[in-house]
């Protein structure tokens, strides 16, 4: 399915979400790079939310660069499958190699920005996120976009990073597998 048609098709009930997923839309159907990073206003980015198989815990990575803990994840790089997209950030940011999607669609969208570093100017990141499962006991490997990999408690990732794009990620976890 074309990453725009998978986009259009997202739901959300989240007001905030539902707002970045219209500007998203919007930007996706103005900027025909918009897979591109050398989009320098900004780049649809693909990430992944890895949950382990009892559904208690979820793996972050200390991002080197940003200095937070966050879901894995990287540029499409015009790559316009976007399953595809995030599956490769999610095997080059972990070293896992038995990972799986448990959903046909987005998990959650979100739109940031990037502050400026060295040569690059300050840009946006339309993240298109998506839902997946992996053993928590398969060995990670730490790439050098981290500093640190970690499988946290969902209760305990408030500690970690309370910002509400990972709250709201928390938010939709509990609800579909916390009765």
């Amino acid at each position: 399915m074309p990453f725009i048609q998978l986009l259009t098709n997202y739901k959300t009930t989240d007001t905030a979400e539902r707002k970045m997923h219209q500007d998203m839309l919007t930007f996706a159907n103005s900027y025909p790079q918009c897979l591109e990073r050398s989009l320098a206003i900004g780049h649809i980015t693909t990430s992944t939310w890895i949950t382990d198989y009892s559904r208690t815990h979820v793996l972050l990575t200390h991002h080197r660069k940003l200095d937070k803990w966050l879901q894995l994840g990287g540029h499409a790089d015009g790559e316009s499958n976007l399953f595809k997209s995030a599956m490769k950030e999610a095997m080059e940011e972990s070293g896992l190699t038995r990972i799986h999607f448990l959903e046909d669609g987005i998990f959650d969208v979100d739109i940031h920005l990037i502050p400026a570093r060295k040569l690059e100017p300050a840009h946006y990141h339309y993240d298109i996120r998506f839902l997946m499962e992996a053993d928590k006991n398969e060995p990670l490997i730490i790439s050098h976009e981290s500093k640190d990999l970690r499988w946290v408690e969902i209760n305990k990732l408030i500690d970690l990073n309370p910002e509400e794009s990972i709250m709201r990620m928390v938010r939709k976890h509990q609800s579909r597998f916390m009765v």
